[in-house]
């Protein structure tokens, strides 16, 4: 007679045990935030590339931006109520199985959204600032140093401070939030 791990999986193996299940996304993780993290890194080069300062710097605030949202996404999915997407999905609102699915994996979408996305438009965001900087003191006239110094400051405040008052925001609306991503996605989940 078969164990009910064997008849979920169907073909008499064993479950994967939770460390495996865990070294593969810890894995796929490091993997996808590469590729993340290339992907952006080329596209905001060949932006700055061809801006002036003033378009560069509108770049750096959308990067920085980019970096509070999904921070904002990943503090709501965690800190979500499932109850009331429960009784939404039995009435079958669209987008209800969906924002259920982000908050039964809100560890991962949490880690993928703060983590990779953050960490990687953090990470864009400095480069992005030493290339502002090297446009700003390309004349001689402003020390290096001290524009790096007070850019670096600026961007760090903002990103923090952004994401300090964004993780309030998340945290009070925590439904409308997942309910609306949870909408975006079922374009594309719930069919």
């Amino acid at each position: 007679m078969k164990t009910e791990k064997e008849n979920a999986k169907g073909k008499g193996k064993p479950a994967p045990s939770p460390a495996s299940i865990h070294r593969r996304w810890t894995l796929s993780i490091i993997v996808c935030a590469f590729f993340l993290s290339v992907f952006m890194s080329l596209f905001s080069d060949l932006l700055l590339q061809k801006s002036s300062t003033l378009v560069a710097f509108i770049i750096l605030i959308l990067i920085v931006l980019i970096g509070i949202v999904f921070d904002i996404i990943g503090v709501a999915v965690t800190v979500a109520d499932p109850v009331p997407f429960n009784s939404m999905a039995a009435h079958r609102v669209k987008g209800a199985k969906s924002s259920l699915m982000l908050m039964r994996n809100a560890s991962r979408v949490s880690n993928f959204l703060n983590d990779v996305i953050g960490d990687t438009c953090g990470i864009i965001s400095g480069a992005s600032g030493a290339f502002i900087v090297s446009q700003i003191t390309a004349d001689g006239v402003l020390d290096y140093a001290v524009v790096s110094v007070v850019l670096s400051g600026i961007v760090a405040s903002l990103t923090i401070g952004g994401k300090a008052f964004g993780k309030d925001i998340a945290i009070r609306n925590a439904k409308r939030i997942v309910g609306r991503i949870g909408k975006i996605l079922a374009v594309f989940l719930e069919r």
